[in-house]
C-alpha cells in the first residue's frame, strides 16, 4: 500500500474509525461501572471526561464528512491520554500513588483488572486514546494532503 492509497484510506474511513474505537471505550467503561459494578475512581471519571464528548462529536464529524473536526476533537484524545498514562503509572510505581493519593472514594492506584500483570482500565483507555489519536492525526493530513492537491488542479 502506498502513501496515496494510505491517505486515501484514512482520508475516506478515518473519521469512522475514531468513531468505533470511541464508542468501544465508552461502552467498555459503561459496562465496567454499571454492570460489574467496578467504582471509577478521580482518574477513571477525568478519562470519562474526556472520551465521552468524542462519541458525539467524532460521529456528527462521520455523519456530516466534517474532517476538520479532527483538529477539534484530537486535543481531547491526547489529554485524556496524558491523563491514563499518568493513571497507570500510578498503578504500577507505587511511589507515584503517595505523591498524590485519591482522598475520596475508590484508591486510584487499586487494579480492578490486571490481565497478565500488564493491561488494567487505565492502559485500555490509554490504547483508546493513542486509537483515536493517530487515526485523527492521519485524518487530518489526508485531508491537508487532498487540500493542496485541489489546489494544485485549480
Amino acid at each position: 500500500m502506498n502513501a496515496d492509497n494510505r491517505s486515501s484510506f484514512f482520508y475516506t474511513y478515518g473519521l469512522y474509525m475514531a468513531w468505533i474505537v470511541s464508542i468501544a471505550a465508552t461502552a467498555g467503561s459503561l459496562y465496567l461501572s454499571e454492570v460489574m459494578h467496578f467504582t471509577p475512581c478521580r482518574w477513571c471519571w477525568f478519562q470519562r471526561i474526556f472520551m465521552y464528548p468524542q462519541v458525539v462529536l467524532l460521529g456528527m464529524a462521520a455523519y456530516r464528512g466534517d474532517r476538520r473536526m479532527a483538529s477539534y476533537v484530537l486535543p481531547l484524545a491526547i489529554i485524556g491520554g496524558c491523563i491514563s498514562a499518568w493513571h497507570y503509572a500510578e498503578q504500577k510505581v507505587p511511589g507515584l500513588y503517595k505523591m498524590v493519593p485519591c482522598t475520596d472514594g475508590v484508591p486510584c492506584n487499586e487494579d480492578y483488572l490486571d490481565w497478565f500483570g500488564i493491561i488494567t482500565i487505565p492502559l485500555m483507555a490509554l490504547v483508546a486514546f493513542i486509537l483515536i489519536a493517530g487515526n485523527l492525526w492521519l485524518t487530518n493530513r489526508a485531508y491537508k494532503r487532498e487540500e493542496v492537491l485541489e489546489a494544485a488542479e485549480e
